[in-house]
């Protein structure tokens, strides 16, 4: 069975594509220096592109995995969340606190995804 990877990075791929799935890295914001609705706007508009380039889109969303470096974030992160939300078709998803990579980063997501 093949794999195909999307993006390819030093360290990592954007999204790896096997059996069916759609598997993303952890996506961090462009601009470091946005405001955490901000910084989840930017990580959607990645999310949607990564997921375009494997030919399926975010109404096909598995499971998403958010990590916010203050929970006192929550509420903006997810009013860019529900302003991307296809209701129709709503992921499982986990949202924790974790300390991240880059101090100036605010959010991280990574997800899967089926493909059609």
């Amino acid at each position: 069975m093949s794999i195909k990877r999307l993006q390819p990075e030093t360290r990592l791929t954007g999204a790896v594509v096997h059996n069916g799935l759609v598997h993303l890295a952890g996506q961090v914001a462009d601009d470091p220096t946005a405001d955490a609705e901000g910084q989840t706007a930017d990580i959607l508009r990645q999310v949607d592109a990564l997921l375009a380039e494997a030919g399926t889109d975010k109404s096909r969303l598995i499971s998403m995995q958010i990590f916010l470096a203050d929970m006192g974030d929550m509420a903006a992160m997810n009013r860019a969340w529900d302003a991307w939300l296809d209701t129709a078709n709503k992921p499982a998803r986990a949202t924790v606190e974790a300390r991240l990579a880059d101090p100036r980063w605010r959010v991280e997501m990574t997800g899967i995804a089926a493909l059609p």
